[in-house]
């Protein structure tokens, strides 16, 4: 699997990455943690040599399965996660930068994943605001200290991250990122680009829609606390447009050897020039499989214009 230089740090990372935010269930309805880590070891015989994950995903039981998966591996992946949402006794979940409370939490997280480094640490949203130079500090020290070996960020805007680059300089950003989500592309993305700012965009199928496997009947039988039940887009009328985008997409697969409509969808945010790679989520191995194959898609300018022009005429 093709490799690329992650930002100003010294880690080639496939362009793709296993996403784990389905694996601590929740949002997402039921999870077997047997499905993920089996999803888990098929990533990495398939070549994926990263993984992302957050200490919220499930409040915990993310990380906790990917470091069950990985015990006892002599080879094991690349691994991120992230800060600033916890959760209290309740289970409520809240916000917090400060500088003990990211000491607490990164000291849980490498319990949870049973490593003794965490290659890439990331402020997950930049949640409290007036909190976010206090965390970003304290990222910078726990490098200084040893316990990461790279700090990034997750959905910040080029203010913040400015703010940021006055304190420490920054490994990467964690933005989301797809066909029907462009808007990073306007500022975000150049600012990236000029920075050196490795890029890992998530949800580049959209949590699914554009996989083709999200009909309305489909999303009627989502479980009632999968957040994509009441989610606009996977319901009439967006959901009518977005099914005939996948139907475009699966046009141009088969015109690249059968390649699936989120594999194109994929391939298409790994086209553009700031994005280092994908996150793409998986809670079964055969997840892995069908979309494994966006890493090696080389898209044409024919099959960009063609996209381009549907998102155009059905904005």
């Amino acid at each position: 699997m093709q490799k690329k230089k992650f930002g100003n740090t010294d880690m080639q990372i496939t362009r793709i990455g296993l996403g784990c935010w389905a694996m601590g269930g929740g949002a997402w309805g039921s999870q077997d943690d047997n499905d993920s880590i089996a999803a888990i070891h098929e990533a990495l015989e398939q070549g994926i040599n990263w993984i992302d994950t957050a200490a919220i995903y499930g409040q915990g039981r993310s990380e906790e399965v990917v470091g069950r998966a990985l015990k006892g591996r002599s080879e094991k992946p690349y691994v991120f996660t992230k800060c600033s949402l916890l959760w209290d006794e309740n289970r409520k979940v809240y916000n917090s930068l400060r500088a003990a409370s990211v000491r607490k939490e990164v000291e849980d997280s490498l319990r949870r994943l049973q490593v003794d480094v965490i290659d890439l640490y990331q402020i997950h949203w930049p949640n409290p605001a007036d909190e976010i130079e206090e965390g970003w500090s304290t990222l910078a020290k726990l490098k200084e200290e040893g316990k990461v070996r790279n700090i990034g960020l997750s959905n910040f805007s080029v203010e913040q991250m400015q703010r940021m680059q006055a304190i420490a300089p920054i490994s990467s950003l964690q933005p989301p990122y797809s066909m029907v989500k462009r808007d990073i592309e306007k500022e975000i993305l150049p600012f990236c680009l000029e920075h050196n700012i490795g890029v890992i965009v998530y949800s580049p199928m959209r949590s699914g829609l554009l996989t083709g496997a999200m009909t309305e009947e489909r999303v009627k039988n989502l479980d009632n606390d999968d957040w994509r039940k009441n989610d606009p887009e996977f319901n009439p009328p967006r959901l009518e447009r977005n099914q005939r985008l996948v139907a475009l997409l699966q046009e141009i697969g088969n015109e690249h050897g059968d390649a699936s409509p989120g594999e194109v969808a994929i391939a298409w945010t790994l086209h553009h020039p700031a994005v280092t790679a994908a996150i793409v989520g998986a809670r079964h191995p055969r997840q892995v499989k069908r979309n494994n194959g966006a890493a090696d898609l080389q898209l044409s300018d024919r099959d960009i214009e063609r996209i381009e022009t549907f998102l155009h005429q059905n904005p």
